[in-house]
């Protein structure tokens, strides 16, 4: 059996939210979990329209609060506010290949284009809490810079106590197939992510000599996979009663305005590969009663 502090469940940008997280943990309570990712200016500022600015990690378990940013002190003040919630560790995006945030705001795959702006980060953040420090990062910017052992080692010197690797550089965006390189005489354990889908995928990176892997899109509409690798679940009996609770989360979390809208690609997702699923996308896809894409629930899953 793999252990479950070898599994984590990716930090994904409009997915891995409190509602998803819950999910997830109906499936493997003690999984570590990684937030999506969260602005140090917004944190920091404690934007209002942000609702992850205030969720209460002390109540989840093993989380992972996730932060990108350019500006140390501002980082390591997101940190302070993160580890005050309850997180368990912090992890420093460096990886992040959208231009919003690779290319105008400096930050995410960014640094891997300036490791000493990246070395202060990471040491401003370590220095400002006392729960571990992680990074996420990437191959390198391109095929030309492949530079990820440089930038794991300014990880270790600046004592960050792991790293995460996706198997993809920052120009390949989430193009191709990923590729995991060995992670020889690396100061600190490495984590694998990238196209890993299954139990085989997890064995045949650990036996690589990663520390562990991270699973992204494979857990979209199957946030039981993690039991799956685990080997301590299965796919439920009925795909729809998780789709319902997810909904409930939710509207109880956004409410039902701003929750259906979002809600409708978890739809998509979960119904992946069904019978009559084309159908089915199409027909919520307008939907923004909470109520009515309830009932759609029911008609197609015909869970109680």
């Amino acid at each position: 059996m793999i252990p479950h502090n070898q599994i984590f469940a990716a930090p994904m940008a409009g997915i891995s939210d409190l509602p998803f997280r819950t999910i997830i943990r109906d499936f493997a309570p003690d999984l570590p979990v990684v937030t999506e990712m969260i602005s140090c200016h917004s944190i920091v500022g404690r934007h209002k329209n942000c609702l992850r600015n205030f969720d209460d990690y002390s109540r989840e378990g093993n989380v992972g609060a996730q932060i990108f940013g350019a500006v140390p002190d501002l980082m390591a003040d997101a940190a302070r506010i993160l580890a005050d919630a309850g997180a368990t560790w912090i992890d420093i995006n460096m990886g992040c290949p959208v231009p919003k945030v690779a290319t105008r705001s400096g930050a995410g795959a960014f640094l891997m284009r300036d490791h000493k702006l990246a070395g202060k980060i990471i040491n401003a953040v370590v220095r400002a809490v006392d729960i571990p420090v992680s990074i996420k990062t990437r191959l390198g910017w391109d095929d030309e810079h492949r530079d990820w052992t440089d930038l794991i080692r300014i990880a270790a010197d600046n004592g960050a106590a792991w790293a995460v690797l996706h198997g993809r550089t920052r120009a390949a965006g989430y193009a191709g197939v990923a590729v995991h390189p060995k992670p020889e005489n690396m100061p600190i354990p490495i984590i694998a992510n990238g196209d890993l889908k299954t139990r085989a995928d997890v064995e045949s990176v650990i036996e690589q000599g990663y520390a562990g892997a991270m699973i992204g899109r494979a857990m979209l509409g199957r946030p039981w996979i993690f039991g799956e690798i685990l080997g301590t679940g299965a796919a439920p009996d009925n795909i729809g009663s998780v789709a319902m609770r997810h909904l409930d989360l939710m509207v109880e979390y956004y409410g039902a305005r701003t929750a259906v809208p979002m809600f409708r690609k978890h739809l998509a997702w979960y119904s992946t590969g069904m019978p009559n699923s084309a159908e089915f996308r199409i027909k919520i896809n307008g939907i923004t009663d909470a109520n009515v894409i309830r009932n759609e629930i029911l008609q197609f899953w015909g869970c109680a």
